[in-house]
């Protein structure tokens, strides 16, 4: 049990190697081989109640918390089951990520994909970097509900450059806490090699972004096409026509001929 938790712990972050500062690098590693690797830029957006000038009325502020590139990790990985955990300004935020690999039948047979399973982010309104004068602080949770999001093909990353939202449910009054995710690069389980993402799956956006990117390109290449071929028919059927003997259409002409 002891050699099991000593290999949960062997976690890095090597955020500093990103060349964007609002994006984070984390890894867990079992047994010196990679079996998590997640990079991503995350930021919360939290509600909370604060005083109105009044002092009897209570008014909505919104606190915009970044994921600290500074952030403590916990880690660990299994063969169905695998967890990220984060904590950053003495755990007065703490983002705990879950991953759930899972096998179905589909019309071309048994298949296995993974997804984000749960979410659960723990933030102290009491902390006055991004929360002010907040009324009755404390710590509260805010949870996904039946989340099931990033579904990847098994022994595939997750990948996705365009932002994504997820709503979580607030202990705090129901208050709905949103994740803004981008930047997305991830993998949970069946890491080839260390340090080595598999190939990549992308997400609905990036493939429709990518398929309007390349598709003027493509309507231009077939107008290209078809306006050379055009021309190439009307060149050889002028060549056929002018090689024919002009027979002329005055009857009274052929008196002429021969």
């Amino acid at each position: 049990a002891a050699a099991r938790l000593a290999a949960e712990q062997e976690v890095e972050n090597l955020s500093g190697l990103s060349p964007n500062p609002e994006k984070d690098i984390f890894v867990v590693r079992e047994n010196r081989t990679t079996c998590l690797m997640a990079e991503f830029a995350a930021k919360f957006i939290v509600p909370y109640d604060v005083w109105a000038s009044n002092y009897v009325d209570l008014i909505t502020e919104q606190a915009d918390i970044p994921l600290s590139r500074g952030a403590e990790m916990k880690g660990k990985c299994g063969t169905n089951e695998s967890e990220l955990e984060l904590s950053w300004l003495d755990q007065a935020y703490t983002l705990k990520l879950s991953f759930l690999k899972e096998g179905h039948n589909t019309s071309r047979g048994p298949e296995a994909s993974w997804k984000l399973s749960r979410i659960q982010f723990t933030y102290d309104t009491s902390e006055r970097t991004y929360f002010k004068d907040a009324v009755s602080p404390g710590k509260h949770t805010a949870s996904s509900h039946r989340l099931s999001a990033l579904v990847t093909p098994a022994g595939r990353s997750y990948e996705c450059q365009a932002q994504q939202t997820i709503s979580l449910v607030s202990s705090d009054h129901q208050k709905s806490v949103q994740l803004l995710l981008s930047e997305v690069r991830l993998q949970p389980f069946d890491i080839p090699a260390d340090f080595v993402f598999s190939e990549e799956h992308k997400c609905p956006v990036d493939q429709r972004e990518q398929l309007e990117e390349t598709l003027p390109l493509i309507l231009g290449l077939i107008l290209g096409l078809v306006i050379v071929i055009t021309l190439g028919i009307y060149h050889i059927h002028h060549k056929l026509t002018a090689s024919q003997v002009q027979i002329p259409r005055d009857r009274s002409q052929y008196k002429h001929m021969g």
